[in-house]
């Protein structure tokens, strides 16, 4: 993979690499994935602050692209068993490399207990992944993160446990909402630290474990890759049948992201009102969105774009006069965070609309930095675009104040420093 060099705003001077260092070994549940941008942005922050890392990854890729932070990225990726009949030989080398440790027996014993409580296959495989990454670590002094607090999370505990360490977890969005409260709990308590990446996710884990340590940190954005926009957007109102207004809305096309919820705003709006959307994403539900939107016969006004890129996605942003995204709360509590989508889309002075959901009001300020309804509100949805699709003058200055709040307070050095502070604080208490 190419080097990467690091940006002047990073002040190499103030993160200085430490000679005694572990290796930093990241479990995430897949990689590389185009809808996580934000955690490889995280990993090559954390190189450039002079960490070494080491990528554990539960799954092999799928997307058949990847962004150009991806190859930016020198740590080695490591891929375990997806399901372990796949790779008998190889779990029973973990096994056996594993048994004769004394953390196996503890590992085995906080398995065992969740395994009465969730008895699933999943958490057989978990163990049995935990067994092969502990068996296959590294010589030397190692460190280990999970990224989601679901599954990546539960390999990690029990891989820290035979290996007779700790271990520190970064929470997100589905994980923190879907999984069972007791098993968060738990694995926060026995974390050196947890940290996410909204104000309502940390309140919500720091009442499931008191006492736990629960940071927050925001992800932000590296402006490196989302510059300044020079441009000047035209001020179209929605009269011109030839030069509709330009809606953007970007995410993985799953119940969450609310893009039901949006297609049936847009068929409210007045028939003589012209816009056009542009959907960026892959997901299970596109057959189901584009039958959605040629029963309300609006097929003809969105363009489909499946999965883009990082730099196709700034072009998209760039070419947009308005951003929506219609976040909602799933039967199974599933919800989003704070959209990263929404930060990017700001930075390049994009009006945005979203939903009062999680953390997003954390960023978008009613009438401020941008509009907010309530989710699952077609009404209010269609209220809101209206008046953003209509008024050029409003959405210039949302624009320019989301502009101004993401580069002020959302830049993601704040968050490497905030990361590698903690790992380094880890290290330092370690006995």
């Amino acid at each position: 993979m190419a080097d990467g060099t690091a940006p002047a705003r990073l002040a190499r001077g103030a993160i200085l690499s430490v000679a005694q260092d572990p290796l930093l070994v990241v479990v995430v549940k897949g990689y590389p994935r185009l809808s996580e941008t934000f955690i490889a942005q995280e990993l090559l922050g954390l190189e450039r602050a002079g960490l070494r890392l080491r990528i554990v990854s539960l799954r092999h890729p799928t997307d058949t692209s990847r962004h150009p932070v991806h190859d930016e990225i020198r740590a080695k990726v490591s891929y375990l068993p997806e399901y372990l009949y796949q790779e008998p030989m190889r779990v029973l080398r973990g096994l056996g490399a594993c048994l004769p440790r004394r953390g196996f027996w503890r590992a085995g014993g906080l398995f065992l207990r969740d395994l009465l409580r969730d008895p699933t296959p999943n958490r057989v495989r978990r163990f049995g992944q935990a067994l092969v990454m502990a068996a296959e670590m590294p010589q030397g002094p190692v460190w280990l993160h999970a990224h989601f607090a679901h599954t990546p999370a539960s390999v990690t505990r029990y891989g820290a446990a035979i290996l007779g360490q700790s271990f520190t977890v970064s929470a997100h969005a589905k994980d923190i909402w879907t999984s069972p409260d007791w098993e968060l709990a738990e694995k926060m308590r026995d974390a050196d630290w947890t940290v996410t990446c909204t104000a309502t996710g940390r309140d919500h884990l720091a009442g499931l474990a008191p006492g736990a340590a629960v940071h927050l940190s925001y992800h932000g954005l590296d402006h490196a890759r989302f510059p300044t926009p020079d441009l000047m957007r035209p001020p179209r109102d929605g009269r011109s049948p030839d030069d509709p207004v330009r809606l953007l809305t970007i995410g993985r096309a799953v119940p969450k992201k609310g893009f039901g919820v949006l297609l049936d705003a847009l068929a409210l709006l007045p028939k003589n009102l012209n816009w056009h959307l542009t959907h960026v994403g892959g997901g299970g539900e596109l057959p189901r969105l584009r039958a959605q939107a040629a029963r309300l016969d609006i097929a003809a006004r969105i363009d489909w774009r499946g999965a883009l890129d990082q730099r196709q996605v700034l072009d998209a942003y760039r070419r947009a006069d308005l951003f929506v995204l219609a976040s909602r709360i799933t039967p199974d509590g599933d919800r989003d965070g704070l959209p990263n989508v929404i930060v990017e889309a700001a930075s390049q002075r994009l009006c945005c609309i979203a939903t009062t959901l999680s953390g997003i009001p954390e960023f978008l300020r009613e009438g401020q930095t941008g509009l907010l309804v309530p989710p699952d509100d077609p009404q209010a949805l269609a209220v809101a675009l209206q008046r953003a699709i209509t008024d050029p003058a409003l959405r210039d200055r949302l624009g320019e104040g989301a502009m101004r709040l993401a580069r002020e307070e959302f830049d993601f050095a704040a968050s490497i420093s905030d990361l590698t502070r903690l790992f380094r604080q880890s290290w330092r208490d370690q006995p």
